[in-house]
């Protein structure tokens, strides 16, 4: 298991999302692979669900696919001990929804996650007053559970913060994930007073697809999640990635792609 940071960030973070099982498993392991050497620092793994409430359109046919390809909970986390082998050395935090990890009992879940080294466990779902027992679990596990806060937060944002382990995920903008043109002028704002009470490092993510974005955001958290972009790179490179003959390919144009969005992060990593 690779210890997630739990104090100083001393250059902003990569945080890439994919969905586990999107186009196939095993690409998802080269996927995870080619993000690290794109400069990622962590890797989020998004587990598909039939219902994902916070998810936009992009994701949403991302697990559509996978779960046509009989994606679960147990395949996603097993799929960790895979990147290892792949040499994928970053943190693996698994995200799910709560009704697979309550369908697969919530002690089954974590001891899952612990025995196949994931790193962490984020729930957009679960509301934080209701996080107290699964935060239990993660503690006694050794397996971080990621706080989400957003702008309707509010009041709450400082007792959020006062219990947020590993990380403290900031939600940019109201509604579902998606690749969004701009984002709301008040964000920079909100990010600097959920850093003002956080003691973990600040991440924000939701509707980041530039590198224009990135640049903007840098100096306000400690990293940046980019889900949707890249799952739509995946959707466009979906029959390479799964042609033998073209597949090593698309994999280096989604990793130039990844490098890319994220330029901006790895520009203020030199400078410091």
């Amino acid at each position: 298991m690779t210890a997630l940071p739990l104090c100083t960030v001393t250059k902003p973070m990569f945080i890439p999302f994919i969905v586990a099982g999107d186009p196939t498993p095993d690409i998802t392991v080269e996927l995870a692979f080619a993000l690290q050497e794109a400069g990622a620092d962590m890797l989020e793994l998004g587990v598909p669900y039939s219902d994902p409430l916070a998810d936009g359109p992009i994701i949403q046919r991302a697990a559509a696919r996978a779960l046509r390809g009989q994606m679960t909970l147990q395949k996603a986390v097993e799929l960790v001990p895979e990147m290892r082998k792949k040499g994928v050395k970053i943190p693996i935090i698994i995200f799910t929804y709560y009704n697979p990890v309550l369908q697969l009992g919530e002690e089954s879940f974590f001891t899952l996650a612990q025995q196949n080294g994931v790193d962490g466990v984020l729930i957009p779902d679960l509301p934080f007053e209701e996080s107290g027992p699964i935060r239990r679990l993660g503690e006694k596990t050794g397996i971080p559970l990621i706080s989400l806060v957003a702008p309707t937060s509010k009041k709450r944002i400082k007792t959020i913060a006062s219990h947020a382990q590993g990380f403290l995920y900031c939600v940019s903008s109201l509604g579902v994930t998606g690749v969004r043109d701009t984002l709301p002028e008040t964000l920079n704002d909100f990010l600097t007073e959920v850093k003002r009470h956080s003691r973990v490092p600040v991440v924000v993510g939701f509707g980041i697809s530039t590198s224009e974005q990135v640049k903007m955001l840098k100096d306000y958290c400690d990293g940046v999640v980019i889900g949707s972009a890249l799952v739509q790179k995946i959707e466009q490179l979906n029959e390479q990635l799964q042609t033998p003959a073209n597949k090593e390919e698309a994999l280096a144009e989604f990793q130039r792609y990844a490098r890319s969005l994220v330029a901006p992060l790895k520009h203020a990593c030199s400078s410091l």
